[in-house]
Parts: C-alpha cells; structure tokens; sequence
C-alpha cells in the first residue's frame, strides 16, 4: 500500500495484506475458492482431506482483491491482475504446487453430502426412496404426507409406500420439503469447497474448462489409438506397435496369393496340392461313370461314404441334444423333492 493510503487503513488490514501478498507469491498455482456454504465442522473435515496438499487462507474479499492487484502490479504481470475479478461471496485463497486440474479433482472429492436448504435450487430430481422411516405414529406422518409423500403405518412404524420424487431438477426447494427431508436424513447435495479460478504461468482457469471427464477422456484416447494403429496397418506404416502386425498381415495375404495363383512354395505347396485334389474329386464327382477309372470310381465311393457318416453322426448327435432338453425340465423337478 502507499504511505498516503496507509495512514487511512487500519494497521491489522496493512498486515493482513501483506501476509496475503507473501502468501501469493510462494506458491505455482494460486486458486481462489468459495467457502460460503461451507458449515464449520465440514470446513474443518475438508480441512484434514487437504493438509499438506495446499494452504487454505480465508480472509475478506476486498484484503484479497487488493493483495493481488499489488502483486500483479509489483512483478509487472497485468493477466495475475485479472484473477481479482472471480472473487465473489465468502472467498479465500488456495495455494497449491498441483496443476489446476488436479487442484479441482481435489476439492471436489473432499466434498461430503449434506441436506438441502429451503430456497436452494435442487441440482437434480430429489427422491424419496420407498420403505420403512424407523419412526413410530406420530405428527412425522401428517408431514409426510403434506409435502406429496404418500406414508402410512406397519407394523408400528412410519412407512413411505413409493419412491417419490418431491422436488425436480432446477426447482425451488419448499422450506417444509427441506425440513423433511432432513429429517429422514436425504442429503441431495455435496458441501465443499468451490473453485473459482486457479491461475498458473499467465493462464486463468475456471471450472467449466477444469471440469472433465476422465472416463470419456479415457475412452476417446483409446478410440484414437485404435484409430491411428488401424491407420498404419492399412496404409502398412510401420511402428514399432504395428510391425507385427504389418508383417503377420503381409505373410498372410502373400500366402493366400500363392495358393489362389498355384505359384508353390515351400510353406504353400501341401495346401496348393490338397486344392487341387479337392478340385480333382468335384470335377470327378459330376463326369459320368464312364468317363472314371477304377481309382477314381473308389476315392469318390470312399468319399461319399465318409460324408455320409459324418452326416449320420451330426444327425445323431443333433437328436441327442434335443433329448436331453426334453428331459431336463422333469430331471430338475425331480431335484425339488430331495
């Protein structure tokens, strides 16, 4: 601060930006965050998730607003300057050597449940599971039932009898719906600590860009390396993940050319011969008897005989089959009895 301002500031405030200031101008990256829904026991929970993974500092917005612009202004970094403007509600600052990335994934898994307040917007349908409350007769079931809850007694107890969806996505929530839903302990919301805005080497980042989904993310990566190794094997550009596969491909197709063209080679030649000889038997099979010798009226004898065992033996074991399904059902009734 200026001598001349100084003298119109409280001497705690001076202080206090000053702590803030040192504070901004340690860590990688500094984040700003709103606390204000945050109740003080959570706030201390939270507290314990982050220890040691960042230093929290709450103070008023107007101390931290003033402490970034005169760090922005003292290291010449106009775009830090701009971090001032996503202060809002019960800010505070965070200072962390993780990226901001993982700085969000953090916060918002410190996150708990916790039960909704009346006039808060819900953030998504609020239901009302069907099933025993555990609470005995009493005034409890006239409030069930005014908020759209159908309730009645069993056996002694509070029984809602269908899950009920008692306030949807985007709506006001009643501050007598909210009562009873915290009575039967629904907490259709997570209390933690907001991000605002984190800044890192001249970059500022908010939640809309820091807020990602690791599983699509995921999923896209592995779609596009399926992508590019099937682009490489097609065009047959070799890497070292695709070279087996380029040269197993190679071997193949080269292969079937040279017994589609009969062209033999050591590694095709028996499968050349038997293409041949089935060829031979088709062709033999269709020529009339007169035309065939002694031989080749045996092999095709020989052939149609083991064709038609094979025949045989499909439909017998085809009839096996069937039998047996016929009689499963009565085998597993006979099972019920022991």
């Amino acid at each position: 601060m200026s001598a001349v301002g100084a003298k119109h500031v409280a001497p705690w405030k001076i202080e206090e930006v000053n702590r803030l200031k040192k504070l901004l101008k340690e860590g990688k990256v500094v984040a700003l965050a709103d606390l204000m829904d945050v109740p003080a026991r959570q706030l201390q929970e939270i507290r314990d998730k982050i220890r040691g993974k960042m230093i929290l500092r709450m103070s008023r917005n107007t101390l931290i607003e003033r402490a970034i612009k005169e760090v922005a202004k003292e290291t010449n970094n106009p775009e830090f300057a701009k971090l001032a403007d996503y202060i809002e509600r019960g800010a505070a600052i965070i200072v962390t050597d993780m990226n901001p990335f993982k700085l969000y994934k953090t916060l918002e898994e410190s996150k708990t449940p916790a039960p909704i307040r009346g006039g808060a917007i819900a953030p998504c349908d609020i239901v009302v599971e069907k099933g025993s409350t555990g609470m005995p007769p009493g005034p409890f079931l006239g409030e069930l039932k005014s908020v759209g809850i159908p309730a009645a007694i069993e056996k002694g107890k509070i029984v809602i009898k269908e899950d009920t969806v008692v306030v949807k996505a985007g709506e006001v929530v009643p501050h007598k719906v909210a009562v009873v839903l915290a009575t039967l302990g629904v907490k259709p919301v997570k209390v933690g600590i907001d991000l605002l805005a984190a800044y890192e080497d001249g970059v500022i980042y908010t939640p809309d860009v820091l807020k990602i989904d690791e599983e699509k993310i995921i999923e896209d990566i592995q779609k596009a390396y399926m992508n590019a190794f099937t682009l490489s094997v097609e065009a047959v550009i070799p890497t070292p993940e695709t070279i087996g596969t380029i040269l197993q491909r190679a071997f193949n197709n080269a292969r079937t050319l040279s017994i589609e063209s009969a062209y033999p080679t050591k590694e095709t030649i028996g499968d050349i011969l038997a293409r041949a000889y089935s060829h031979m038997l088709a062709l033999a099979s269709v020529l009339s008897e007169d035309a065939l010798d002694e031989e080749l009226k045996e092999l095709i004898s020989s052939t149609s005989t083991t064709q038609k065992v094979e025949e045989e033996k499909k439909e017998e074991e085809k009839k096996e089959e069937e039998k047996k399904d016929e009689e499963m059902p009565a085998a597993v009734g006979l099972g019920l009895l022991f």
